[in-house]
């Protein structure tokens, strides 16, 4: 199913695709810390309203 061939492309294509990530991320850090302090609070809000949509499935259906 998977030749040599495919496993070293996508092993190459894994570690050249988590370096340009680390890469971007290390060079906008300072301006993600300036513009986007509150985001965590977005996150965690989007978070409760996801798992408050499972519980409404899960006691709907019993």
């Amino acid at each position: 199913m998977f030749t040599t061939g495919r496993i070293v492309f996508v092993l190459f294509f894994v570690v050249c695709f988590v370096a340009a990530l680390v890469y971007s991320y290390s060079k906008d850090a300072a301006l993600h810390q300036k513009f986007y302090k509150g985001s965590y609070r977005v996150l965690i809000g989007f978070l409760i309203f996801i798992a408050i949509l499972f519980a409404i499935k899960y006691l709907t259906r019993h």
